[in-house]
């Protein structure tokens, strides 16, 4: 899969451009601010994605605009052609269209372009909270399984309405308030299960590939390991009956695959806690290398790679070594500062005040 074109109108500081890229590398350069991250945040939507900055769709509009639209040609791997457009309005719902044909909602778009974004902000996936683990995982299963997705969106809406449910309890269930959470019990046991389960194959799977991915951007081998500890014991169904009383107690969910923990060790150490620096860029590039070779193995295309500024994080031997270990796909890579040597640019675009120019090499 590769993007021909992108049209933005309206979105983030963009009034009007329209942005050719090439089907191999091209670097997009600009100081912080002048819109950048933007191109790479549109694809990313047109991607199923939302923005990857984890902002809401109405701060995507320009100021003062009334819609942001976003429209994309692409070419998939057999050589057809394929054009994805949305509107975001601020009042009403967004608008989805692929080859004109509408779309009920974004997440339908995920596994049409499928993507690897790599971000600063993804350091995260080891230095913070277990939820960005989790996202990083989800992520990973729906670029594999596009159902997951949805699959997400069902846990959410189950752990919204049990919470509320429990809040308003105020610690005691009459005979319709406790049929109504057996109810909610019901459906989060069986989504919880199905949820835990697509994770904990994902990381099954990723497990060679994540030691093989730190080899390649570490320059020195290390053994890799994660492991998925979900937060209850034994069947999901089970569990919830023995924490109703302190999730009332509470007024929350305290058991389930929205509290469950991904843990990552380097060796015999715990990343998060103990790995360096550097080793842990080298493990958060890893975790995006593992599974792109993962979906590339078993998607029916390739994913675009969007790097977003990742060099000015990294020394020279690492990013030296991930533009090495990077499949030969379409790659946009946007800097502000510099880019390694070795990263030989089939096209230049310099971004100023959401005005892009090509520059002559």
């Amino acid at each position: 899969m590769a993007i021909q074109t992108l049209e933005l109108i309206d979105f983030r500081i963009y009034t009007h451009a329209a942005v050719e890229f090439d089907p191999g590398l091209t670097v997009i350069v600009g100081e912080n601010g002048q819109g950048k991250t933007s191109l790479l945040e549109a694809i990313s939507w047109i991607a199923g994605r939302g923005s990857f900055r984890g902002v809401a769709d109405d701060s995507l509009i320009r100021m003062g605009a009334d819609a942001a639209i976003v429209r994309a040609d692409l070419t998939g791997h057999d050589g057809r052609r394929q054009l994805i457009e949305v509107e975001l309005p601020r009042v009403g719902r967004n608008r989805v269209q692929i080859n004109r044909q509408g779309l009920r909602r974004k997440s339908d778009l995920i596994g049409s372009v499928p993507v690897t974004i790599f971000s600063p902000d993804d350091l995260e996936l080891v230095k913070g909270g277990p939820s960005s683990r989790r996202r990083w995982l989800d992520d990973g299963v729906a670029s594999l399984q596009p159902g997951h997705d949805a699959l997400c969106g069902e846990l959410d809406k189950i752990i919204k309405q049990r919470n509320a449910l429990l809040r308003s309890s105020g610690g005691r269930l009459d005979a319709d308030g406790a049929f109504t959470l057996d109810v909610w019990d019901a459906k989060l046991a069986t989504t919880g299960e199905a949820l835990r389960k697509a994770r904990e194959r994902l990381l099954s799977d990723l497990a060679p590939r994540l030691s093989a991915a730190y080899d390649a951007v570490a320059g020195r081998p290390a053994e890799i390991s994660a492991a998925y500890l979900p937060s209850w014991e034994g069947e999901l169904d089970a569990a919830l009956e023995q924490a109703r009383a302190v999730d009332l107690r509470r007024g929350l969910s305290t058991i389930g695959p929205h509290r469950d923990e991904i843990t990552l060790h380097i060796g015999c150490t715990p990343a998060r806690t103990h790995a360096s620096q550097g080793e842990q860029r080298s493990l958060v590039l890893a975790m995006r290398l593992a599974v792109d070779a993962l979906v590339r193995r078993q998607g029916t295309a390739e994913p675009l790679l969007l790097l977003d500024d990742v060099f000015s994080e990294l020394d020279a031997g690492r990013a030296q070594a991930l533009l090495e270990a990077l499949p030969e796909s379409q790659r946009l890579l946007t800097t502000a500062t510099w880019v390694p040597p070795a990263a030989t640019p089939d096209r230049v675009l310099k971004v100023t005040a959401g005005a892009v120019t090509e520059v002559s090499r």
